[in-house]
């Protein structure tokens, strides 16, 4: 448990509730209708109405500097918790410590007067966070470049688009330095490099020691940024922890399955094809502890089907930080499944992947029809780090693509650049 003086924010027993109207079954549809209702019963009946809470006692601490990723399916309560914690609306019970200055991007335009010049807007929000003039005019520069709106800067904000809004609205957010910055999944409206360019300033500010709330369903994003995150369900809390263990969760709760467990399998085809077995090797028999990044790794898939099944398709996918990352099947053409055991080899090559953790899932479907069986983390490997990662992951992508041809100097162009694929066979045998 931190000590308050390490807390930038801490909530306790917060809940939010909403009265919702529900229409009744025998309600008048038409002008008519309501009429007669009302000649009916001069003093009508009340609408039946019920106490929804969008937040349910929820409580968390964040530490001074955590980037905290919040995440959950839409209607878990996300949205209304960054609204209570920024001050927008009122708990209808529990208590909030803040402590620091709070910047808020919630919704386009949230904070922005319509009628005011993007300039002005700046200034407004600077002065809403407590900002001097000339604490904010040191900042205006970059804020502007950042948002890259030069030529619209004096043009009032109601004529500007959503993604301007946006980069103006995340660029005051980011540069007027608050202590405590929230950002809700906002970001989604920019284009994609914007998106990376917001991410990479969210990263920034979280290793300059300023505390991130993030509410995203982009859970690469929320994987690569945050240390820790929340889990809300139905207003709840269901899940503190690591990013990686609640996306997981989330993830599984999202596929309808019960947990990440190893054997488990579901579909159509669940109880007529099983796979006994999911192995990992690397160059020289090393063991899926520690694979070398610079040679192929080999992946076999052990199975056996209790009947025969036409133009059956195998498939395998790679997972980081409960992630997929990538799925390989066979795309040339599905082969004919007999009944016995089968074994599914797959390849990847060499630098292909990036050191870390890594699960697997396999499984398979009857081209053409609607069966399928799945399996999720039946084995994990690791790639150990043995050269020079240097290249943040969020610029220069998640994995390697390696190839060959050559390279030139002088004025001839660089020609012959062909992509190493990755690969999948799959075989049967009278015995495995």
């Amino acid at each position: 448990m931190s000590s308050e003086s390490d807390l930038a924010l801490s909530v306790r027993g917060l809940s939010k509730a909403y009265t919702i109207g529900h229409r009744r079954a025998d309600a008048p549809n038409t002008l008519a209708e309501s009429l007669l209702a009302r000649a009916r019963r001069p003093f009508g009946r009340r609408e039946e109405r019920e106490a929804f809470r969008a937040l349910n006692d929820v409580s968390f601490d964040v530490a001074k500097g955590e980037v905290v990723g919040i995440v959950g399916r839409n209607g878990a309560g996300k949205s209304t918790l960054l609204k209570v914690l920024s001050r927008i609306t009122e708990p209808t019970a529990g208590e909030i410590d803040v402590y620091g200055r709070i910047g808020s991007l919630l919704e386009v335009g949230t904070g922005f007067h319509p009628e005011l010049t993007g300039r002005e807007n700046v200034y407004l929000n600077g002065a809403i966070l407590g900002m001097g003039k000339s604490e904010i005019r040191r900042r205006f520069d970059a804020i502007v470049a950042f948002a890259e709106v030069e030529r619209f800067l004096d043009t009032p904000v109601k004529r500007y688009s959503s993604g301007m809004y946006t980069r103006l609205a995340f660029a005051v957010a980011a540069h007027l330095e608050p202590e405590i910055l929230v950002i809700d999944e906002v970001l989604a409206v920019g284009d994609q490099a914007f998106q990376d360019k917001c991410l990479g300033k969210m990263k920034e500010l979280g290793q300059q020691g300023r505390t991130v709330l993030f509410v995203s369903h982009n859970m690469g994003a929320v994987a690569h940024l945050c240390g820790r995150a929340v889990l809300l369900d139905a207003g709840r809390v269901k899940l503190i922890g690591s990013a990686v263990d609640v996306i997981r969760a989330y993830l599984t709760d999202a596929a309808g399955t019960t947990a990440f467990s190893r054997g488990a399998f579901s579909g159509t085809l669940a109880g007529r094809v099983r796979f006994r077995d999911v192995s990992v090797s690397g160059g020289d028999g090393q063991p899926a502890s520690a694979l070398s990044p610079t040679a192929p790794i080999r992946i076999a898939a052990l199975g056996e089907s209790d009947q025969r099944i036409p133009a059956y398709r195998t498939t395998l996918s790679i997972y980081r930080d409960g992630v997929r990352l990538l799925t390989m099947h066979d795309v040339l053409k599905p082969l004919a499944l007999p009944p016995g055991p089968f074994r599914a080899d797959y390849e990847i090559p060499a630098f292909f992947l990036r050191p870390g953790d890594y699960s697997v899932a396999v499984g398979g479907y009857r081209d053409g029809m609607n069966e399928y069986v799945w399996g999720t983390d039946l084995t994990t490997f690791t790639i150990a780090e043995e050269w020079s990662d240097q290249f943040d992951p969020i610029n220069i992508g998640l994995v390697n693509l390696t190839h060959t041809g050559r390279r030139t100097t002088g004025t001839e162009a660089v020609v012959s650049l062909t992509p190493t694929a990755t690969t999948a066979n799959l075989t049967t045998a009278d015995h495995v």
